[in-house]
């Protein structure tokens, strides 16, 4: 059996004259390697790509008749004349045989023919070796044999029934099934997951999702399902690297020094003079001495460690939640900021979701362990604020700050008490700016875009339809200073630059969360909304939210 080796893109002659014998060799020949090289570029079918036309127009060559077939391109004529004069019999293959158009082909010109034959097999081989090289950079498929099996012997009359399959995945490298569910749900599909592994072993994943362009309800209530087959090494996320592991110790480093910059900034009113101004002073231009700050670094760092504890927190609860549904993470990668100490910390998934309420209870867990921390010493830093025998304790910060969050300036008016909010500067302890810090990261971690802990919260808990219109939302208020006040710009870039893609879809993605699971995740969405909204300079100086005409 013959091996495809080289092809040279040459269309071929309208008509042409040969001798019977040779004629129906080179015929056989050429259907053979064109059968090889349909099946070496359906990858280009299946990825959707332009189409090259129909490959009847290509001439192909066997490797061992490359040095003849060039020698004969060069005394084509010659040949053919040859041949009619022994034969005189005159073949003609009909236009639609060819994959030709009305309009007649122009056979290659001589010195386009002696172009070609100059570079010889090694160009032809290129050709060939191209389609090759795609078909391995592309993701593996699923084997048509284990199509064949699955269709025989893992669906059936009594669990799915299929009737039609399609592309799944991002580059078609998957199949999909349609067809009539004939039970529950979620029983047919533990069960086609069990029989999967026993029919093919551990190589495939196995996705229940909404059929795509359902026109119709499933008739036993909600929508229409179909199931995907994906391979395990195509679907599986990859291990996490080493250069990973040393790119979140640099950013871990930087987040410590970050942490400890907003407790050193906490002190502003302690700093000397020059390194105020130097950081305050735009038209400051010569740096001072950054030694005379280390007599402030001891004092910033019971702040430093405030914000450190919220992250932690944070990552620990992501982890409790998915350690009993036996979900992987990825160690976190911490984003140092030097307004808050930390933008938080991206964590990925490491293995496939089960179901919808697994990723709801994993994305809300982080969040609410870091708010609850941080609430315990936004809480408890406000009394100490309020209580005369701390007052050694207290630094004193301008009462604009309060106006950044119209929930924390609401507390923190209601415990401070209109007299000591209603003033330039107000004194509190450094937990109140820690739990602050604390909040408003949780906050911005929990807004329904992306990948953020919101996001996913959302998608798991309304779907991925609803994940776009909470996101297109997010962005328009972001971009507008709505949320986040003069952080919003710098948020919104990190989460268009590192976390704007949304998260991939859950073994079982149809089956919806409960109730209790959806309300949840909409009080957490309005809490984040009063969180992040700044107050208005005419409603701070109603509600007695700082001086506003001391500004």
């Amino acid at each position: 059996m013959g091996t495809l080796t080289s092809c040279s893109f040459m269309p071929l002659n309208s008509e042409f004259r040969s001798n019977p014998v040779r004629r129906a060799f080179r015929e056989r020949i050429h259907c053979h390697q064109l059968t090889r090289l349909r099946g070496a570029t359906s990858f280009f079918s299946r990825a959707r790509v332009p189409k090259w036309g129909n490959f009847d127009s290509l001439r192909c060559f066997a490797s061992n008749n490359n040095d003849n077939d060039n020698d004969n391109v060069g005394a084509a004529g010659e040949d053919t004349a040859a041949d009619d004069s022994k034969s005189n019999v005159t073949t003609t293959m009909p236009e639609e045989e060819r994959g030709f158009t009305s309009e007649k082909s122009t056979p290659p010109s001589t010195s386009h023919r002696s172009s070609l034959s100059s570079l010889g097999p090694v160009y032809n081989t290129f050709q060939v070796d191209s389609f090759k090289l795609i078909e391995l950079l592309g993701p593996e498929k699923v084997d048509p044999a284990d199509v064949k099996l699955i269709k025989d012997k893992l669906f059936g009359y009594s669990t799915f029934w299929v009737t039609k399959e399609e592309p799944f995945g991002d580059l078609g490298e998957g199949i999909l099934f349609l067809g009539n569910l004939r039970g529950k749900r979620e029983d047919v599909f533990a069960k086609l997951q069990n029989q999967l592994v026993e029919i093919t072993g551990d190589k495939y994943n196995l996705f229940m999702v909404e059929e795509p362009n359902s026109d119709s309800p499933d008739p036993r209530g909600g929508p229409r399902v179909s199931f995907g087959l994906l391979r395990k090494e195509v679907s599986d996320p990859g291990p996490t690297t080493l250069w990973q592991y040393v790119i979140a110790l640099l950013l871990f480093l930087l987040t410590i020094g970050s942490s400890v910059e907003l407790g050193i900034a906490s002190q502003i009113n302690r700093l000397p003079p020059e390194v105020v101004k130097y950081f305050t002073d735009p038209d400051a231009i010569e740096a001072p001495d950054m030694e005379l700050l280390l007599p402030f670094v001891d004092s910033a760092l019971p702040l430093a460690y405030g914000v450190l504890g919220v992250l932690l927190f944070h990552e620990v609860g992501h982890f409790l939640a998915a350690f009993p549904k036996q979900v992987k993470l990825s160690i976190p990668f911490f984003i140092p900021n030097i307004t808050l100490g930390s933008f938080g910390a991206i964590t990925q998934f490491k293995s496939i979701l089960p179901d919808r309420s697994t990723k709801v209870d994993v994305s809300l867990a982080g969040p609410f362990a870091g708010a609850v921390l941080s609430f315990s010493m936004f809480a408890v830093g406000l009394l100490l604020s309020s209580n005369p025998d701390t007052t050694g304790d207290l630094v004193q910060v301008p009462s604009l700050l309060f106006q950044g969050s119209l929930l924390l300036g609401l507390i923190s008016r209601a415990t401070l008490g209109y007299a000591t909010m209603h003033a330039a500067t107000v004194p509190i302890h450094p937990l109140v700016i820690a739990g602050w810090c604390g909040l408003t990261i949780q906050a911005f971690n929990m807004l329904p875009v992306g990948c953020l802990d919101g996001g996913r919260a959302v998608q798991g808990a309304f779907g991925k339809s609803a994940l776009v219109g909470f996101g297109l939302t997010t962005y328009t208020l972001l971009g507008l200073g709505v949320l986040g006040g003069p952080l919003s710009l710098p948020w919104g870039l990190y989460v268009l630059l590192c976390q704007r893609t949304p998260e991939k879809q859950c073994l079982n993605d149809v089956t919806e969360v409960g109730t209790w699971r959806k309300a949840l995740v909409a009080v957490a969405i309005f809490l984040v909304v009063l969180t992040l909204v700044p107050v208005g300079d005419e409603l701070a100086e109603e509600l007695g939210i700082g001086l506003v005409t001391a500004f």
